[in-house]
């Protein structure tokens, strides 16, 4: 077990809902919990993904001491944990202190950043862009302008295979080569043209010019701007440009594909593979966390790598072990393949870890799990639809007389229709939809 902190660490802040844009940022950390129905919820930054099989130890000793037990992934494939007591903050920032998962107190909300989990492991990307990940959450902690980012600020790093640039970054670095980079401000499809050296410090550069033309905190994105995108990418070429930076504007197609990498095991270079796992409804028990970080630790490459899909990456096994290690794993629990029932269902957390829901919502999904769609169906305890996926998915809201089901393509959602009565019925419907 690990050793407890000194008492003079001050306790991190005990923030309420406030997600209304005037009452500024409120968006949880480990310095500042959030009050949920089921305790305080801890949000714990990882950058791209990237675990120590040490860091992954100290997150599940927390979640056993100190929060439900439980391990929950979120979107941007960070961790939560829930169910916290409102005295325990001090501890929890100690001991993540210690392992390297908080580097800087000023910084740790605004480390928002997603990272193609396969990059390196495969043949499919331009280039491994680990480097720029280990680059960038340098320069972003140790700017004094980007502590002021929101807690919803996001960026992305594809290595080329268009997962993650599809996940709808406020700035998004991709691969062109191993020479270029493309770097593109939100939805838009015009760009510049960089060096791919350059690329994590231009891309701080555009989160810092990103503040200097919001007008005030209300701003967290940058579809926020009361001007659209398009004066933001002029303003950051300028900057890049006066920075010596040698770039040219371009346009390209937004990539659409928001797909998570396959389940299964993932060929990677000479005999080496990659154990693609998922996590029903994106969350993990401590036991179960531990029998995937001892696989890592000594049947693997000593890492982890979390998805923004609510899943695990275990690089660096022995690809001839590889079928019986993905076998042990589905045996503890874990997603291993298209043909489970998990796949592509996910919820959000639902009642009772949150006032607002009016449904159990993970308890529905879980007793509700029938046929294998062709799109992911997304369950939501209310309208706000915390969590939901990106792309192409089949969206079930709770609603006081049942639910309401729709197919969303990107920004475009079908009517709703309104299914009232059981579960089932919400299921059959949904079923029906994600098969078209």
């Amino acid at each position: 077990m690990l050793a407890a902190m000194p008492p003079s660490v001050p306790s991190p802040a005990l923030s309420g809902d406030e997600s209304a844009r005037g009452r500024g940022d409120a968006c949880p950390g480990t310095l500042r919990l959030h009050r949920a129905d089921d305790g305080a919820l801890a949000r714990v930054r990882v950058p791209g993904g990237l675990l120590t099989v040490g860091q992954a130890d100290v997150l599940r000793d927390l979640a056993e001491r100190l929060g439900d037990g439980e391990l929950h992934l979120t979107s941007r494939g960070n961790v939560q944990l829930r169910g916290l007591g409102a005295d325990c903050g001090s501890e929890l920032a100690y001991l993540l202190g210690e392992s390297g998962l908080l580097p800087s107190e000023l910084h740790e909300r605004v480390r928002n950043v997603v990272a193609s989990p396969l990059s390196g492991l495969d043949d499919r990307g331009e280039r491994d862009i680990r480097p720029w990940l280990s680059a960038l959450d340098e320069l972003l902690c140790t700017s004094d302008r980007a502590a002021a980012l929101s807690g919803r600020f996001l960026f992305a790093l594809d290595d080329g295979r268009g997962d993650v640039g599809a996940l709808g970054g406020d700035v998004t670095l991709t691969a062109r080569g191993d020479d270029e980079a493309l770097l593109r401000i939100g939805p838009v499809h015009d760009a510049v043209l960089l060096s791919a050296a350059q690329a994590p410090r231009a891309a701080l550069i555009a989160a810092e010019t990103f503040l200097e033309q919001a007008p005030d905190a209300g701003s967290w994105r940058v579809t926020d701007l009361p001007g659209g995108v398009g004066p933001l990418l002029d303003a950051v070429l300028r900057r890049l440009r006066e920075a010596g930076f040698r770039v040219t504007p371009t346009t390209g197609p937004l990539p659409r594909d928001a797909a998570g990498p396959a389940l299964g095991v993932v060929p990677g270079p000479r005999d080496t593979a990659a154990l693609s796992l998922g996590l029903p409804l994106g969350r993990i028990s401590a036991p179960q966390w531990q029998t995937l970080t001892d696989t890592a630790r000594h049947r693997g490459g000593g890492e982890l790598r979390l998805t923004p899909w609510r899943g695990v990456v275990l690089p660096g096994v022995d690809r001839r072990e590889a079928a019986q290690l993905l076998e042990d794993l589905g045996a503890a629990g874990l997603i291993t393949g298209p043909g489970s029932p998990w796949t592509g269902v996910g919820a959000c957390i639902g009642r009772p870890g949150c006032a607002k829901s009016l449904d159990d919502v993970r308890a529905t999904a879980t007793a509700s799990l029938g046929p294998v769609g062709a799109l992911p169906v997304y369950w939501s305890g209310c309208e706000r639809r915390c969590g939901h996926p990106h792309g192409e998915w089949i969206d079930v809201v709770a609603t006081p007389d049942g639910h309401q089901i729709s197919h969303v393509r990107g920004e475009k959602r079908d009517a709703p229709a309104s299914i009232p009565g059981s579960p089932g019925a919400a299921l059959a419907a949904a079923v029906a939809a994600a098969r078209r």
